[in-house]
């Protein structure tokens, strides 16, 4: 399909027209060298065009052509006189027209029977000449009838069929392969557009249903080419549409749509052919790497406020967009007149919109002009009625048309507002709904401030979405904590949902957490003073408005609590209940920080990241209602971590006596840090163990935090290099370090780790070879480092960190605070222990934390004689080593 193939005057066509290929070739004696040498020039030639600026449907059109005459003149070359019972058959995208560079070049090679036989090694010799010459062809060989046979089996098939064009050969022939496929004979209009409609949304589901990846792929992603092919398809099997331009003939596009589905065709054709020209390969993702030299192919510039990566991906975002909405409606139309065709009875539902076959549809097409605000009550009517399946045609095209009446005059309008809210007071159906609104065009009208966000990208791997679509993902978890059928999901939020008063005060606080970015200053500051603005006009009262603005501005407290410090430090915990205030709060809070994590980055939230969380969230509480104090909480939390284990331990015939005498060389961190299920793991194992047994290494997932490595051995040099180091040659990720040191010379370290997929560590096999690795190297004197053979990662490779390193005092616990920003890599905490070794430092305590590129690594120091570092001099030399290693190890 697309538009209509035809390159005019184009430099293109003249280059790439029957008689000059012809000629090349000829002059060359039609030698292998000559037809790789005509395929290579014309390649470069579309090269230059694409940087002159040509016009994309001219760049895929005259690649076509090209290949069309190069496969013609093949065909000549090994059967000049064979035109009978053989036919060459372009199908797929290339039957429609559309080659890009590396485009795969798909042909039918259509026979009678006879014929194949009595031109078989002609046949074989011009199939093994067009892979000599450079063409990767993708090649059938069928009869009429097993054409029609597989086509009835397949809607694949059917569907490369229809784009069948005829290239040389016998045209009787595949007339009548043509005839044998008409809608009558095999796949009917309907059975053909409901397959195809199921195909868009398995492939839209493999996608997770939406486009606004940071790595979309823009040929299949949902608003990609392939919903444009989809739209060609339907059109074609349904009336016999040769372009997409005769949509608006037939009256399904008006002029101004049909406009916007070709500008946005030749977008995507535009990144596509770039793609390929800059991997030199079929490619059709746009993965971090192409996405610059792409965003510089298309001519943009960094600015102070984006770079030029972030600039060129909005465009796009917003093109696919726009692509998706008429996808949306041309289907509906479809859908209308192909299933449809008798119009129902409508049911009234007020003075402006009614159902009419299952969909919500205006009354009088003038109506949004006359009542603008009606433009948000379609929205809130499909919440109200759940058994509505969607917006007719008809009415998403008026919306589509009079969105721009959504105003000042109208935002500031009580009706606006009251429908709005009610939105959000309504609950069911919110998330589908602000899906909707975003996709076409109605929420960034009511709320400007989401209107330039949308299709806002951060250009890093922390984040997955773009801010728009990352917002509504946020919205989604929020809901889902009120949804029964999601309560297995996370129980412990869908408790404190019931507790919530109003439900919809999280919603908001969801809705407007990020919605500042991409904008100079903090966004979490300026969203919170623009929710406020919004809350007290949209009729909440002055305390709802301040919570859901305290919401937005301090939506990343919990999470860096808990990720970035030590919350086994009651004085930590005490701050931040402090700061938090109430238990009311602390309810919002929690739940907003667990739906912000799982809606950034999927691979983020884990069992590890959760128990954080909810155990900053119960020590709080006891701080905010039970009013104990930082020294109470200590003594009472190690205390219930000892009687808890000891229940556990005497299941195991092990005494408290006999634990106590264990625990008695411990201090009382250890129990702060470790869960009641961790003691009771490790004691039976050191009860046992005889110093010739040592290390005593175990590997297990014992609370539902994730994997645990224990290590019990004597205390040695390069302890924390050696053991990080042979984690990471493992290919593991390290969640967490605790490590503790008794007065007799002992070392306990504790670390959380998972795969470097971020999935769960497999029992068995797996967790065996965690525990014999550590342990031959951590009982080898000899062995003072460890090689961690692992590449840094391509798409890490396109970010450029600096390391840097601050310092500040723990001065309730004796220690340093050493945080480092640096670039992740394979064996970084093991090179960071090899600097501490060198420098006598010791760690007491590591949180680890890899912010997509970055690493945000918190370490708590002290000298050798665990005193915490304070010389200046030191601390500086320790920063300078630092930044040298990493730095130098980065660029390696």
């Amino acid at each position: 399909m697309g538009a209509e193939f035809d390159l005019g005057d184009d430099e293109g066509a003249a280059i790439f027209s029957a008689h000059r290929v012809r000629s090349r070739l000829s002059q060359g004696g039609y030698a292998v060298s000559t037809f790789r040498e005509t395929l290579s020039w014309g390649s470069q030639r579309l090269y230059s065009l694409f940087d002159d600026g040509a016009p994309a449907d001219s760049l895929v059109h005259a690649r076509t052509h090209l290949v069309d005459e190069v496969l013609r003149a093949a065909w000549q070359k090994f059967l000049p006189e064979a035109t009978e019972g053989l036919a060459l058959v372009a199908v797929g995208g290339y039957g429609r027209g559309e080659l890009l560079p590396y485009s795969d070049i798909d042909i039918l090679l259509l026979h009678s029977g006879d014929a194949l036989e009595a031109h078989r090694k002609a046949l074989e010799a011009l199939t093994a000449f067009n892979w000599d010459i450079g063409l990767e062809v993708g090649q059938s060989v069928r009869t009429a009838e097993e054409c029609v046979e597989e086509a009835a089996k397949d809607i694949t098939v059917i569907t490369n069929l229809l784009e069948a064009r005829m290239l040389v050969g016998d045209a009787e022939l595949f007339a009548r392969m043509q005839d044998a496929l008409t809608p009558d004979r095999v796949w009917s209009v309907k059975d053909f557009f409901e397959a195809k409609k199921a195909e868009q949304a398995a492939r839209h589901r493999k996608y997770d249903d939406t486009g606004y990846k940071l790595e979309p792929n823009v040929k299949e992603s949902p608003g990609g080419l392939r919903d444009i092919h989809t739209i060609g398809w339907v059109a074609k099997r349904h009336f016999g549409a040769q372009t997409l331009g005769e949509l608006r003939e037939r009256g399904f596009l008006t002029k101004q749509e049909c406009d916007e589905l070709f500008a946005g065709q030749d977008f995507l054709w535009r990144v596509r052919f770039a793609l390929h020209m800059i991997t030199g390969r079929r490619e059709d993702r746009l993965l971090f790497d192409s996405q610059i030299k792409v965003a510089q192919l298309f001519g943009y510039v960094d600015t102070d406020s984006n770079k030029a990566v972030e600039q060129f991906m909005q465009l796009y975002y917003r093109t696919i967009k726009s692509l998706s909405c008429l996808n949306d409606m041309l289907l509906q139309l479809f859908d209308e007149a192909i299933l449809k065709p008798a119009e129902g009875q409508p049911q009234i539902l007020n003075a402006r919109f009614q159902i009419r076959n299952g969909y919500l549809e205006a009354r009088d097409p003038e109506t949004f002009c006359k009542q603008p605000w009606a433009l948000l009550e379609v929205f809130l009517l499909l919440q109200q009625h759940p058994r509505i399946e969607g917006i007719r045609a008809q009415t998403l095209r008026l919306i589509l048309r009079d969105g721009r009446l959504l105003n000042d005059e109208v935002r500031n309008s009580v009706k606006a507002r009251a429908l709005f809210m009610e939105m959000f007071r309504e609950g069911r159906g919110l998330t589908r709904n602000l899906r909707r609104m975003n996709r076409y065009g109605v929420l960034g009208r009511y709320l400007p401030q989401f209107g330039r966000i949308v299709g806002l990208m951060q250009y890093d791997l922390f984040h997955t979405l773009t801010v728009d679509e990352h917002i509504l993902y946020v919205v989604r978890n929020a809901r889902r904590f009120a949804m029964q059928r999601f309560r297995h999901e996370l129980p412990f939020c869908s408790q404190i949902m019931e507790r919530l008063p109003k439900p919809e005060l999280l919603y908001l606080a969801a809705l407007w957490h990020d919605m500042a970015k991409g904008r100079t200053g903090d966004h979490s500051e300026l969203g919170a003073d623009e929710a406020r603005r919004f809350c007290l006009e949209h009729g909440l009262s002055h305390s709802d408005a301040k919570l859901v603005a305290w919401l937005v501005q301090d939506h990343l407290l919990m999470s860096l609590t808990a990720q970035k410090q030590d919350i086994s430090d009651a004085n930590v915990v005490t701050a931040f209940a402090h700061r938090v205030g109430d238990r009311a709060r602390l309810d919002y809070l929690f739940l907003l920080t667990c739906a912000d994590i799982r809606g950034t980055n999927p691979a983020l939230w884990n069992s590890w990241r959760e128990s954080l969380l909810r155990d900053l969230y119960r020590q709080s509480v006891r701080i905010l209602e039970g009013g104990v104090d930082e020294g109470t909480l200590e003594q009472e939390r190690a205390t219930e971590a000892r009687n808890r284990a000891l229940t556990l331990l005497a299941g195991r015939s092990i005494d408290a006596a006999t634990a106590e005498q264990v625990w008695a060389r411990f201090g009382r961190d250890y129990f702060l840090r470790h869960s009641p299920e961790e003691l009771a793991w490790q004691l039976p194992a050191m009860l046992s163990a005889n110093e010739a047994d040592l290390p005593l290494v175990m590997v297990d997932a014992v609370d539902n935090r994730g994997t645990s490595v224990f290590i019990y051995t004597r205390d040695r040099d390069h302890l924390f290099g050696l053991s990080t180091g042979v984690l990471a040659r493992l290919g593991l990720n390290i969640l967490d370090a605790r490590l503790d040191t008794t007065d007799d010379g002992f070392v306990l370290d504790s670390y959380v780790v998972q795969e470097s997929d971020n999935t769960p560590i497999v029992p068995g096999i797996r967790t065996e070879e965690i525990r014999q690795s550590l342990s031959k190297v951590l009982s080898d004197p000899e062995v003072s480092t460890v090689d961690v053979n692992r590449r840094v990662s391509q798409r890490l490779k396109h970010f450029d960190t600096p390391t840097q390193v601050y310092f500040s005092q723990d001065e309730a616990r004796q220690r340093t605070v050493l945080e480092l920003v640096a670039a992740d890599q394979p064996g970084l905490l093991s090179l960071i222990g090899r600097v501490f070794q060198k420098r006598g430092i010791l760690v007491n305590a590591a949180k680890v934390a890899t912010i997509g590129e970055r690493a945000e690594d918190v370490f708590y120091v002290t000298d050798r004689m665990r005193r915490p570092i304070t010389d200046d001099k030191v601390l500086n030399e320790l920063r300078e080593v630092l930044l040298r290693t990493l730095d130098r190890q980065d660029r390696n």
